[in-house]
């Protein structure tokens, strides 16, 4: 396995990966590939076997109001393939010895009994605006105690928002 940067060469097979990783959902590489097309500044990798994309790993912008306060690891994802084998566990050590995640408050909103396995903690400040009770929302190198909702590029979107196939609609009789 080879971990390196994602480059535009590998933007069709990331999006791939998503779509596999997240059956039935288009909301992770829809949005991914938006936040390419609107240029946002993003840290990606991609695990690499025999040339094919096999997991992915994303940082965004946190902000405290206009004020970048952090980063967010969203989304991450391995190919089914692959889950359960430690790619998962790999691509995030790495990502997270890279500059300037090593350095950053990092805040991922994900499945507690993972993530705090590479050392995130609960998070009560701030509040997550996806996960209100922030039950699921944890951070890394985190010294707030001021109390704001974090924000998030203008891409992500909860996913009762994320477009949804039109109804159709039913003829009276």
């Amino acid at each position: 396995m080879k971990i390196q940067k994602v480059t535009e060469e590998h933007r069709a097979k990331v999006y791939a990966l998503l779509r596999s990783a997240f059956p039935g959902s288009e909301y992770e590489a829809d949005l991914v590939r938006n936040l390419h097309e609107a240029g946002r500044p993003l840290h990606e990798w991609v695990c690499l076997r025999t040339n094919r994309v096999i997991a992915y790993i994303a940082f965004s912008n946190a902000y405290d109001g206009s004020e970048v306060c952090g980063l967010h690891l969203a989304p991450m994802a391995v190919t089914p393939e692959f889950q359960k084998q430690g790619v998962g566990s790999e691509l995030l050590r790495f990502a997270l010895r890279q500059e300037p995640i090593k350095s950053s408050t990092l805040f991922v909103l994900g499945e507690p009994g993972y993530y705090t396995k590479f050392g995130f903690e609960p998070c009560s400040s701030p509040r997550c605006p996806f996960n209100p009770d922030n039950s699921h929302f944890l951070s890394m190198r985190n010294s707030t105690v001021a109390k704001f909702v974090v924000g998030y590029e203008p891409e992500f979107k909860p996913v009762a928002e994320a477009p949804k196939e039109p109804r159709k609609k039913r003829r009276r009789t």
